[in-house]
């Protein structure tokens, strides 16, 4: 084969398509941005080490011409997907995108969700409000801090490729895409899968008090 042909031939066989990590933009600092931040900093210690389920990690994948946007959240203990359609990429429609989908999670399992600091949570009070839900805003530039869901998205543009218009897709279809993601063994998961841990979870959350609260 030509020099470089083989090389570039498995790269494309990687799961997300990359052969090396890329330094990111270092961009201008936001945080004036967001009103009444929470740092990441100030975030409890029990949701560090994934042993209390019910907080999740939060984004957006944003689509051609920065016109369309889905919601992400990854619940940070079982690995569990779930995506949310939004109308546009305005504060107000992810608002109300993370607001539903976080709503139709049981109130014990609902506890949190760590976020970037982009432009568009600037009503996070808004989503705890109505929700319930702590809001924790990661370092700028540190996407380590969000890892599930950052490796997440990655899996996802498998499904909703980059410069294709996100509005196109359905609530439905979308649940489709999650199923297909929760439904896949997970070696962090003792190669169990993220929807048979989360229903265990779902089930001791149920079961009442002396289980978890």
């Amino acid at each position: 084969m030509p020099r470089g042909s083989l090389k570039k031939a498995l790269i494309a066989c990687l799961r997300q398509g990359n052969g090396k990590r890329r330094p990111r933009s270092r961009g201008s600092d936001r945080r004036q941005q967001i009103p009444d931040l929470v740092s990441i900093h100030m975030r409890p210690p029990e949701i560090e080490d994934r042993l209390m389920p019910g907080h999740w990690e939060g984004d957006l994948i944003i689509g051609a011409n920065n016109r369309s946007a889905v919601g992400t959240l990854v619940e940070r203990t079982t690995r569990l997907v779930t995506l949310a359609k939004v109308d546009g990429t305005t504060a107000t429609a992810a608002a109300v995108g993370f607001s539903d989908k976080l709503n139709e999670v049981p109130r014990s399992l609902r506890l949190s969700m760590t976020y970037d600091q982009g432009r568009e949570m600037v009503k996070h009070a808004e989503i705890t409000q109505k929700t319930g839900t702590a809001i924790y805003f990661a370092d700028p530039h540190s996407q380590w801090q969000r890892g599930s869901n950052e490796n997440t998205n990655g899996l996802l543009r498998q499904y909703l490729p980059k410069g294709t218009d996100l509005s196109v897709y359905s609530q439905e279809e979308l649940d489709a895409i999650t199923d297909s993601l929760n439904t896949r063994p997970r070696k962090t998961l003792d190669w169990r899968t993220p929807l048979e841990v989360y229903a265990e979870v779902l089930k001791k959350s149920v079961a009442g008090p002396g289980t978890l609260q």
